[in-house]
């Protein structure tokens, strides 16, 4: 059994307090990560939270620093995210780390077949055109562009722009061979492109990287939509993934607020008609005195 060595509270109260900047609580430092690239300061609960919720939405390959101000711009070492996240968490980010790579490298590809998690060469060629492969594995013989049956002499089938990255992933996740593209969970942006990955929750997605709200069946733009009038017509009526009485309070807090800021707006104009004469007159002074 081991026994706390006991300090005075005089000197507990002594020892420094660092405020972490996402829950803005003060721990002492042996509590607190620093992040060796950009020197930022959290606590590592609030980090460990942010790293795994991250790895966990998937395809996240350069986690960077929490702080949307970091002068730096920083990222978490392979080694600092081992130290703080749980062993399975750090298994599934090196294995997205490692799907990326492939995916990236024009010289890898992943086999298409759902039974099959092999990853084949492909032969280096200054001009990118599609080329045989054929798995080491499943002996399967398919084309390196479309990844469907090896077709000889003939142009590859025209595809949709929002294929989903499991389409060239192996394992069971593989919905190449799928006709039905909406339910994939992993789709494109519509505006910059960046692969997102959605596990659960509603239809209604944003893009980390530019912000852009969408639905994620139709990928139909949100930006404007802050009713969320997509999901009452169309082929995405009702399935936003929330019930209706929540749809509705959210209306209902949306219009609240707009009446908020309006009737905020009723109160104060009359005073701000009073104050423009008092400004004018001031900014009027200040001219006149710079130019004497």
């Amino acid at each position: 059994m081991t026994t706390a060595r006991y300090r005075p509270t005089w000197d507990l109260a002594l020892d420094p307090l660092v405020s972490c900047k996402l829950c803005l609580g003060e721990f002492p430092l042996e509590q607190m990560t620093t992040i060796t690239q950009c020197q930022c300061v959290f606590c590592t609960l609030c980090l460990k939270q942010y790293v795994e919720l991250l790895i966990k939405e998937g395809l996240e390959t350069a986690i960077s620093c929490p702080d949307s101000a970091c002068p730096k711009r920083g990222h978490l070492l392979e080694n600092e995210i081992e130290c703080i996240v749980a062993t399975a968490i750090m298994q599934r980010y090196k294995k997205l780390q490692f799907e990326r790579e492939v995916l990236m490298d024009p010289c890898r590809t992943w086999c298409p077949s759902s039974l099959c998690q092999a990853v084949c060469q492909l032969k280096e060629m200054e001009v990118a055109q599609p080329q045989l492969v054929k798995c080491a594995v499943c002996t399967l013989e398919f084309c390196s562009a479309c990844k469907a049956n090896w077709h000889p002499g003939q142009v590859c089938p025209p595809q949709e722009n929002n294929l989903p990255i499991t389409a060239f992933l192996p394992g069971e996740t593989s919905s190449f061979y799928k006709s039905d593209d909406d339910d994939g969970p992993i789709k494109r942006c519509p505006k910059c492109k960046v692969y997102i990955e959605r596990d659960e929750g509603c239809a209604q997605m944003m893009c980390k990287n530019c912000k852009h709200a969408f639905c994620w069946y139709c990928l139909e733009s949100l930006d404007d939509d802050f009713l969320l009038i997509h999901y009452d017509k169309g082929p995405c009526r009702n399935k936003l993934g929330h019930s209706r009485a929540s749809v509705i309070w959210h209306r209902t807090q949306v219009v609240g607020i707009f009446a908020g800021f309006g009737l905020l707006l009723l109160v104060a104009s009359p005073f701000l008609l009073l104050a423009t004469p008092f400004v004018l007159c001031y900014v009027g002074l200040e001219v006149s005195s710079r130019r004497a």
